[in-house]
C-alpha cells in the first residue's frame, strides 16, 4: 500500500477535478471508472481492484449511488456494483464519499470500514452555497433581458444560499427583498440592508422582475403566483419537489426555470475543489 495515495472512484466532472487538483499538490492519485473521457491530467488510470490494493484513502463521488445498487459513474461504461466484494476491497481503507447512507445499506462490512461523508460537513455546505448562488445568477443574466443593476429581485429563504445569493445580487446592484420566518433572520436582513418580507406575505403588495426560491417546500402556491406578473422569472433552487407549483405555474403563464445541483453543473472545477479541500481538513483532523 502506498500511504499518501488517492484513489478516486466513479463520479462526474467534480471527481475529474478533484482528482487533477490533488494530483497536482503531488499526491500520487490512481482513478477508476473514467473510460470515456480522454484521461485525467497527472492522475494514473487503473483497475478496480489494483486501486484499492495500493491506495490508503479512497474517495467516493457525489452521490455514492443514484440508484442504491450502483456506483455513480457518469464517465464509464461499466456498472460498478455495490456488493460484498466492493464493500471487502474498501477494508482497511479510508473511504470518503457524498451521501453515503444508501451505500451503508449495500452491505453489514460498512459497519467495520473507516467512512466518512464529505457532503455532512458545514464548510462544504457553505461553499456550495456560493457556487450555487453564482451559477443561479449566472441563469437570471441568461434569462433576464434587463440588467440584474437595479433590477427588483426576491429572494425567497435566508439559509446558506439566501445568505449568499443576497450579498452577491447586492454586490452587483439589485435592489434585494429577503423573505423570512424567524425573528433572528428578520434581524440580520435588517443589519445588511435588504428588504424583509415575511415569508407568508411574499408577493401580496411588491413586484419583481427575477425571483430566486432556496424554500424547500410549496411556497409558491397558486394563490401566490396569481399576483405575479408573467414576465417575471422565477427561478427554484430548492430541492425536490422544489417550492412551485409548477403545474399552476405553467396555466397561469409563468415561467419556471428549476435549477438543482447547480455547483456540478455550472462550476464543476470550482466543485471540485472543495470537495478537495473539504476532505484535507476531514484527513487533518
Amino acid at each position: 500500500m502506498e500511504w499518501n495515495s488517492f484513489g478516486v472512484i466513479g463520479g462526474d466532472q467534480r471527481q475529474i477535478a478533484l482528482a487533477e487538483s490533488i494530483a497536482a499538490d503531488g499526491y500520487t492519485v490512481y482513478a477508476y471508472g473514467f473510460d470515456k473521457t480522454a484521461g485525467l491530467k497527472g492522475v494514473r488510470p487503473a483497475e478496480l481492484r489494483d486501486l484499492a490494493l495500493v491506495c490508503d484513502t479512497i474517495i467516493l463521488p457525489l452521490p455514492v449511488t443514484r440508484d442504491g445498487q450502483h456506483l455513480n459513474t457518469p464517465y464509464s461504461n461499466e456498472l460498478i456494483e455495490l456488493d460484498e466484494e466492493f464493500a471487502q476491497l474498501m477494508r482497511n481503507r479510508r473511504v470518503f464519499g457524498g451521501m453515503m447512507d444508501r451505500l451503508y445499506q449495500t452491505s453489514e462490512l460498512w459497519q467495520e470500514i473507516d467512512t466518512s461523508d464529505y457532503f455532512a460537513r458545514e464548510e462544504l455546505a457553505v461553499r456550495n452555497a456560493a457556487l450555487t448562488a453564482e451559477g443561479s445568477i449566472e441563469i437570471a443574466m441568461k434569462e433576464y433581458p434587463g440588467s440584474i443593476g437595479k433590477s427588483r429581485c426576491l429572494v425567497a429563504g435566508f439559509g446558506r444560499i439566501g445568505k449568499a445569493l443576497a450579498y452577491m445580487l447586492r454586490g452587483l446592484g439589485a435592489k434585494v427583498t429577503v423573505s423570512a420566518r424567524r425573528p433572528e433572520d428578520f434581524a440580520w436582513i435588517d443589519v445588511y440592508g435588504y428588504e424583509p418580507v415575511h415569508t407568508g406575505s411574499i408577493c401580496q403588495k411588491e413586484q419583481y422582475d427575477i425571483i430566486f426560491n432556496t424554500i424547500p417546500a410549496r411556497v409558491f402556491t397558486r394563490r401566490v403566483l396569481s399576483a405575479i406578473p408573467t414576465d417575471t422569472i422565477l427561478i427554484d433552487l430548492a430541492s425536490a419537489p422544489g417550492g412551485v407549483d409548477s403545474e399552476a405555474a405553467e396555466k397561469l403563464g409563468i415561467r419556471v426555470i428549476p435549477a438543482l445541483s447547480l455547483p456540478g453543473k455550472a462550476a464543476p472545477k470550482a466543485a471540485g475543489e472543495v470537495i478537495k479541500r473539504t476532505i484535507y481538513n476531514m484527513m487533518e483532523e
